[in-house]
């Protein structure tokens, strides 16, 4: 099967005539299945996770960060959501409903925000680090204020608080910290060794992303070969994903991720419903 389950709607709103290109797109793609993964911080009820967790000093990190926080953030709730998923299910576009949830310090809080709603599946990603919006752009000139080793084993650190909380399915785009190019010159690989387990403590996937490839610098697709290598040592199971931002990029490069898991060995991507898994073939 050929799934895409990694996008979100949020560049838009919840109209129909917005999220149609998405489905549009998936058929153009010929994709299977679609999932949804809106950033959680597109609902009010994380608001007080983000205020808690980023920078939000009087330095140029944190006077971007207070600003970002005010650009097109928690405009919907959970409930919102939800019903708008129904409404686009009512009318014959089928998409799992899933989410992207940011490496929040305080996951008993993100499980208990999450309980009530029935998702088929939970991306937990690693965005910040010590509260600096490390793939933003605007602020990339931060970088020069860390050793690559620090990030590295702050990187980590998240990772293995995220897979701890055992809330999630999927790690997204895992080592996106390649990004802008900052690559180390040091061995990373007990670092990967590190994620890897991880991973496969919390029963866990490998989201497949193909965002890092055409929306960054680095272009290539997440995770890198080193780490994909290690993933499939540790018999990781994989989503295949575009992190479509845009309708008309739903999809995006699914067949290269495909053919990309296929040289490290992958015969099979996960299906999710209601965060039960199961092992389809990759088209």
């Amino acid at each position: 099967m050929k799934l895409d389950y990694h996008m979100h709607f949020e560049y838009g709103s919840y109209d129909e005539q917005w999220v149609k290109g998405f489905f549009d797109s998936a058929k153009t793609h010929q994709l299977d299945e679609i999932g949804i993964s809106e950033h959680s911080h597109t609902f009010p009820e994380f608001k007080k996770l983000y205020y808690e967790d980023l920078i939000l000093d009087d330095s140029f990190v944190g006077k971007f960060q207070q600003q970002w926080l005010k650009k097109n953030k928690f405009k919907y709730t959970l409930d919102d959501y939800f019903n708008f998923m129904a409404k686009l299910h009512s009318l014959g576009y089928k998409a799992k409903i899933g989410i992207e949830v940011c490496n929040f310090q305080d996951q008993d809080k993100v499980r208990e925000i999450l309980a009530p709603y029935k998702f088929d599946y939970i991306i937990g990603s690693i965005h910040f680090l010590h509260g600096w919006a490390y793939d933003s752009s605007q602020i990339k000139d931060e970088w020069n204020n860390h050793s690559l080793k620090e990030i590295y084993e702050w990187y980590a650190q998240e990772v293995e608080k995220l897979c701890a909380s055992q809330i999630y399915d999927v790690l997204g785009h895992p080592f996106n910290i390649r990004l802008f190019k900052n690559l180390p010159d040091f061995d990373v690989t007990p670092y990967l060794i590190r994620v890897a387990k991880a991973i496969q403590k919390a029963n866990m996937a490998v989201d497949v992303n193909t965002g890092t490839y055409y929306r960054y610098p680095i272009a290539e697709i997440s995770p890198y070969p080193d780490f994909m290598k290690i993933a499939h040592d540790y018999n990781l199971p994989i989503i295949t994903s575009s992190d479509a931002h845009q309708p008309e990029h739903c999809g995006n490069y699914i067949d290269e991720a495909i053919a990309y898991a296929k040289s490290f060995g992958y015969t099979t991507c996960l299906q999710f419903d209601e965060h039960k898994a199961k092992s389809v073939s990759l088209d």
